[in-house]
């Protein structure tokens, strides 16, 4: 993470403590924003739910997202409990608070003049931030609810220390489709016919695994993905797309090559390929069968063999 330290900020070693330690557990926001996403799509539920989208939840459901997303930041990065606040961290006692809108936290008696790493994301924006902020009682509003719970001043929202501001969410791949697209996803037919028709309709662009569960209705992705009967891949080679998982290096450095956004561990891309040509001089990709596809367009795409993502029935390739 880059730290974003406000201009005139008073001393505070104890402050400054902690955000060395947070930076140092995740250097460049990319664990904590996946951390927020699986909070998200745990939320959601979608495998068994089918929903995908922030205004699909109920009431109570959307005010345990804080409480989650507490929990599962502290199970990543293994935060000490605090002895009178949710966290140790680096040694000081850290409250940690989550608001849906920027400048919501509501923070209680017991957090004022202490720190608080606070956070917000946006689903729909794809975006999400982190800080840290002595919460002095002179930087609140005097205003409270019934459980004297107070919100961040002007002054005391400037005096953030952001470890990550408006840094990027990973994209919820669904939210982000037409209502015609996510009709022909959803639409398709069985569980394989639902994911294969998924990355047709997402060519060079990154889906998460949360999208393919909910739309196989199934927790096993890797199955729906992989080739065989029961998955999209071998079907889909055969119309000349090939999918790209993060989970493994030669599938991340074909979809380089392929000039594909880089899916990370729980992602996938799909991109329109055709076998590379006699005396090809350009990037290719290569499978560990050897083989060798090239970037291609619509129009352009031709079929390339099943055996270019190597042996895959009965072994641990996906």
């Amino acid at each position: 993470m880059i730290v974003d330290f406000p201009m005139d900020l008073p001393a505070d070693p104890a402050r400054d403590e902690v955000v060395i330690d947070l930076r140092r557990r995740d250097p460049d926001g990319q664990v904590t924003g996946q951390v927020l996403r699986d909070t998200f799509d745990q939320l959601y539920d979608g495998v068994r739910t089918q929903r995908y989208r922030w205004d699909q939840l109920f009431k109570t459901e959307k005010t345990h997202f804080g409480t989650l997303a507490e929990i599962n930041l502290q199970r990543q990065f293994e935060y000490d409990d605090g002895s009178k606040l949710d966290f140790s961290i680096a040694g000081h006692e850290v409250d940690a608070k989550y608001s849906q809108t920027p400048g919501g936290w509501m923070l209680p008696p017991e957090a004022i003049d202490e720190l608080c790493m606070v956070i917000t994301a946006s689903d729909q924006a794809s975006k999400f931030s982190v800080g840290v902020v002595r919460a002095s009682a002179s930087l609140l509003n005097s205003g409270q609810n019934r459980d004297a719970k107070r919100t961040l001043s002007a002054a005391g929202r400037a005096s953030i220390v952001w470890l990550a501001r408006h840094a990027e969410l990973p994209p919820n791949t669904l939210l982000h489709m037409t209502d015609e697209d996510l009709e022909a996803v959803m639409g398709a037919g069985g569980g394989t016919a639902r994911v294969s028709e998924l990355f047709r309709r997402t060519i060079g662009r990154v889906v998460g695994r949360a999208a393919i569960a909910t739309v196989a209705a199934q927790l096993d992705v890797t199955r729906r993905v992989r080739g065989g009967e029961s998955g999209s891949r071998d079907p889909l080679a055969r119309e000349g797309i090939v999918i790209l998982g993060g989970a493994y290096d030669w599938q991340r450095q074909a979809a380089r090559n392929l000039g594909l956004p880089i899916p990370r561990r729980t992602e996938y891309v799909a991109g329109y390929v055709r076998p590379a040509p006699q005396g090809w001089r350009e990037l290719v990709a290569h499978g560990p069968s050897g083989l060798e596809v090239v970037s291609a367009t619509a129009a352009t795409r031709a079929p390339f063999p099943l055996a270019w993502y190597g042996e895959r029935r009965h072994g641990p390739l996906t």
